[in-house]
């Protein structure tokens, strides 16, 4: 069965920069939307960015816009979200999401159309 794996996140300063990754095992699928969100204790799941390999189009909430990007890895099936000045409100645990085809970009950012989840993944943001 289709699984996610998620690896990074840890412990870093304010302004530091940190990247968390998902790899998906298990799909009969090649093309996938994959999203990103996080939750802080307390606080309700929020998006974070998403990604499709159809057209590697991109989405990203605004808190994250111009400090977080979604790389490529060599592994087609590999994504990184690649956070930079961090701020103690990054905060969270860290989800990676994937849907099994081609959303509509409209949908990357709603967690209710995404099949597959990770584990999470720990970040910590604080000096």
């Amino acid at each position: 069965q289709v699984q996610l794996v998620e690896s990074g996140g840890g412990l870093v300063q304010p302004g530091g920069s940190l990247s968390v990754s998902c790899t998906v095992s298990g799909a009969t699928f090649t093309d996938y939307s994959m999203a990103w969100f996080r939750q802080a204790p307390g606080k309700e799941r929020e998006f974070v960015s998403a990604f499709r390999t159809s057209d590697r189009s991109t989405n990203y909430a605004g808190s994250g816009k111009g400090r977080f990007t979604i790389s490529r890895d060599s592994n087609k099936m590999t994504r990184h979200l690649q956070m930079g000045s961090l701020k103690p409100d990054d905060t969270a645990t860290y989800y990676c999401a994937v849907y099994g085809g081609r959303l509509a970009y409209g949908s990357l950012s709603s967690s209710n159309v995404y099949t597959y989840w990770g584990q999470g993944t720990q970040v910590t943001v604080s000096s």
